[in-house]
């Protein structure tokens, strides 16, 4: 990367704009005209911003896309993601190699399956002949 003053080698970036320079008085230079900040790119706030999900190998299992979108509006479930322990928990199963090993332990914590009853709530909710 080459300092955006004087073409040589930049070691330095401005701490505000993100400009290349190499030296205090490129830098100098630099300051003497005004510099923003970047613009960071827009963040997907909403599920339903992102790509269509598609299912490689679909099983009698598998949760309708259609379903899996209702659950951003679950009140329940948004009061069981305030839970930091529960966001914890999920961002370990996440990165986990052996997520089904570390479920079964989850499911020994009332927490955990509160937030687990909320999901199952909205994408297989019981009718009143199944209860």
């Amino acid at each position: 990367m080459s300092c955006t003053h004087c073409e040589q080698i930049a070691k330095y970036k401005c701490p505000v704009c993100r400009v290349p320079y190499c030296s205090v008085p490129c830098y100098k230079l630099h300051k003497q005209s005004p510099c923003t900040p970047p613009e960071e790119p827009p963040k997907e706030t909403s599920y339903s911003n992102t790509r269509e999900i598609e299912y490689d190998y679909p099983t009698e299992d598998t949760v309708p896309v259609e379903k899996l979108k209702l659950l951003e509006q679950s009140t329940e479930l948004k009061k069981c993601l305030e839970n930091p322990h529960v966001r914890e928990i999920l961002d370990i199963l996440d990165n986990s190699p052996y997520p089904d090993e570390l479920m079964k332990k989850y499911m020994q914590e009332p927490i955990f399956t509160e937030f687990v009853d909320a999901c199952l709530k909205v994408v297989q909710p019981q009718s009143d002949d199944d209860k």
